[in-house]
């Protein structure tokens, strides 16, 4: 079993910035990829950032240029840099990790929520 904990998120002015954390724990070697969704109020969830072991990266097309996705594999932990937030920024960001040999992401944390006054 994989577990994964977010850290990180909060109340920000527009402009801002803030750095998420998510924590993955318990069988950890079968990670392959982890990274970001996100759902707001009303809407679908959507890809933030996803990086995989190998360091490969792909980005929301909302949020190319102002945030970015890193990965600690000695700590299990990849972290969300994200800058210039904006008032539609404002959401639940979800931490999910996909396995080696799987198609989709099949692990979740329990989200956090950030949100952008503007």
């Amino acid at each position: 079993q994989v577990q994964l904990v977010e850290s990180g998120g909060g109340l920000v002015q527009s402009g801002g910035s803030l750095r998420l954390s998510c924590a993955a724990s318990g069988s950890t070697h079968r990670i392959n990829a982890m990274g970001w969704y996100r759902t707001a109020p009303g809407k679908e969830r959507e890809l933030v950032a996803v990086i995989s072991r190998d360091g490969s990266s792909r980005y929301g097309d909302s949020v190319k240029g102002r945030f970015m996705i890193s990965r600690n594999n000695a700590k299990n932990t990849v972290y969300l840099q994200m800058n210039s937030l904006r008032s539609e920024d404002t959401a639940v960001y979800y931490c999910a990790a996909r396995k080696l040999g799987a198609e989709a992401y099949e692990v979740w944390g329990q989200g956090t929520q950030v949100t952008v006054s503007s």
